[in-house]
């Protein structure tokens, strides 16, 4: 089971293979496979840092605490209809996302996130809604 806060669920949706270290991007990689090739992956949502926040590397101000992050997390939970502490499949959270999230949601939603001018996240969320499940990376 992986422990996940509420925006990395949309990170997970663009993740491709970039990130904010190689000790991070290999983490981000891993459990990104692992929910791709078993859906059925258990997630518990969590308030603060998560799994992925482990390997968020150490130069600096941990981004990981920032209020922004914190209120983007419960946005992201509220448009989903998720609590902190459920625990649900992969699976289940696609099948949220597909119910609830549209691609222009990361406009706002992530308004302030530094990797939204990839594109890759509303990409990421519209494989979703078309049933395509995570894109494979290489």
């Amino acid at each position: 089971m992986y422990k996940l806060r509420g925006h990395h669920l949309f990170c997970l949706l663009g993740y491709r293979g970039m990130g904010y270290s190689q000790e991070y991007v290999e983490n981000m990689t891993h459990m990104h496979q692992t929910l791709r090739n078993d859906p059925k992956t258990l997630i518990q949502l969590v308030k603060g840092p998560d799994h992925l926040c482990e390997k968020y590397p150490n130069s600096g101000e941990y981004h990981c605490q920032n209020d922004n992050i914190y209120e983007r997390d419960a946005a992201i939970l509220e448009k989903m209809e998720l609590e902190i502490g459920q625990i649900l499949k992969w699976e289940d959270m696609e099948s949220r996302i597909r119910k609830h999230v549209t691609a222009s949601d990361i406009q706002v939603v992530c308004e302030t996130c530094s990797w939204r001018s990839y594109g890759v996240c509303e990409e990421g969320i519209q494989e979703i809604l078309e049933g395509k499940g995570l894109r494979e990376v290489n």
